[in-house]
């Protein structure tokens, strides 16, 4: 069961970097779907832009197994907030891709939950000691 739990998490780190690292160019470059996107949520050019810097630093986190849990974070805020946009403001599908781009953030996400359920105990700690310092007085 460890075994098939280390496979499980290796795996969900590698599959929702490479998503994350392979939807780059096309935020990067401009194209003519992500200009859309973002110009239909108000984002463009700087949502754009912010939105793939910080899927990198996802991606390299979440490939680094120390900072794994860290990008695991950062993806799934990331993905949660691209599930939003498809679910309030883009629909489903964006420009006849019969919702691709959902199924990606979607996947993504499911990988990132796994990413930090595996991890659960570090965030434990680390959600413990930011509380502490906190309710420190100064």
């Amino acid at each position: 069961m460890k075994m098939t739990s280390s496979i499980l998490y290796g795996a969900a780190r590698v599959i929702a970097a490479l998503i994350m690292l392979q939807t780059l160019y096309f935020k990067f470059t401009a194209s003519e779907e992500s200009v859309y996107i973002f110009t239909t949520v108000g984002m463009e050019p700087w949502g754009r832009i912010l939105v793939g810097v910080l899927e990198l630093i996802a991606s390299v986190l979440l490939l680094i197994p120390a900072t794994a849990w860290l990008g695991g974070l950062l993806g799934m805020g990331l993905m949660l907030g691209a599930i939003g946009m498809h679910a309030t403001l883009l629909g489903i599908a964006v420009k006849g891709d019969g919702g691709y781009l959902f199924f990606l953030a979607l996947a993504v996400t499911v990988c990132c939950a796994w990413v930090l359920y595996h991890n659960r105990c570090k965030l434990i700690s680390v959600l413990t000691t930011l509380r502490r310092s906190l309710r420190k007085p100064a």
